[in-house]
């Protein structure tokens, strides 16, 4: 349940949760099985994770470790994979993108072979990876790692998986990915071509499709083309309110354009509800 309420944008009723989910898991975990591990790293990917959507950086890294510290027992590598993925992306949102990518690609190498699962969590990684390398400005590496990425969800067919530790994989996803990768690496306008040829309703969760609309409003706004900017932050909160709500990144590009005085009547009205005007 608690990962759905992640999955489904439900953060206000997560972060009331996560607090005795984390004690009842560390209870469980006295037992020492692989079921009550993977509870445990189960809570501390959640707990990574909110602490992403939130910013909150050394709380993520210390709860990813954890995550990852304890995932061995669990034996099941599609978590071990997850919670390495968690810590990729806290690693290299502390500005250590070598080490991002390399925690990244390792923990995708020992994924190889397996079922469908496991090759979903090991395109979610390389797909972890490709991100990283668009961040440190490294288009090549960035496209040679969504080629693979893109092979992988190729194999899945029409199938978008849903791993119940991730966030979702399949062809969509890898072009989600490369709306916000291509936008890093300094080409928002393929970017938004991108965008314009997936569907949101492809996409397997709330917070994914959500993550659609953010991403496209940030590309546009580099494009300078600011009233597609407002029209996606509306859609956005459509489709999750505390996602927009609880993003510094959103919060600050809706302010801005605002302040520039871009954008719809609509979107100065979201921007009172998120506590702020002109």
């Amino acid at each position: 349940m608690a990962m759905g309420d992640f999955h489904a944008c439900r953060y206000t009723e997560l972060a009331r949760r996560l607090p005795g989910l984390l004690s009842a898991a560390h209870t469980v975990a006295v037992r020492d099985t692989p079921a009550a591990s993977a509870v445990l790293t189960q809570t501390y990917i959640l707990i990574s994770r909110m602490a992403v959507k939130l910013n909150l950086n050394d709380l993520g890294l210390i709860a990813a470790d954890r995550a990852r510290t304890i995932a061995p027992g669990a034996a099941d590598p599609v978590l071990a994979g997850e919670a390495a993925r968690d810590m990729a992306v806290l690693v290299r949102r502390s500005g250590l993108s070598d080490r991002a990518a390399s925690i990244a690609l390792d923990a995708a190498d020992q994924l190889s072979g397996g079922g469908l699962a496991v090759r979903a969590q090991r395109g979610l990684l390389v797909m972890s990876a490709a991100y990283t390398a668009a961040r440190s400005g490294d288009s090549r590496m960035m496209r040679t790692l969504t080629r693979e990425a893109a092979y992988l969800a190729s194999t899945l067919g029409d199938r978008v998986l849903l791993p119940a530790h991730g966030g979702g994989f399949g062809v969509p996803v890898v072009q989600l990915h490369q709306i916000s990768g291509l936008a890093a690496a300094g080409e928002p306008g393929a970017a938004l071509n991108v965008a314009d040829s997936i569907r949101p309703s492809q996409l397997p969760t709330t917070e994914r499709r959500a993550r659609y609309w953010t991403d496209v409003a940030a590309a546009a706004s580099q494009c300078g083309q600011h009233d597609r900017a407002a029209q996606a932050l509306l859609a956005a909160e459509k489709e999750a309110p505390q996602e927009v709500y609880s993003r510094p990144a959103v919060l600050d590009l809706t302010r801005s354009l605002v302040r520039a005085g871009h954008g719809p009547r609509d979107l100065r009205v979201m921007a009172a509800r998120m506590g702020f005007s002109r």
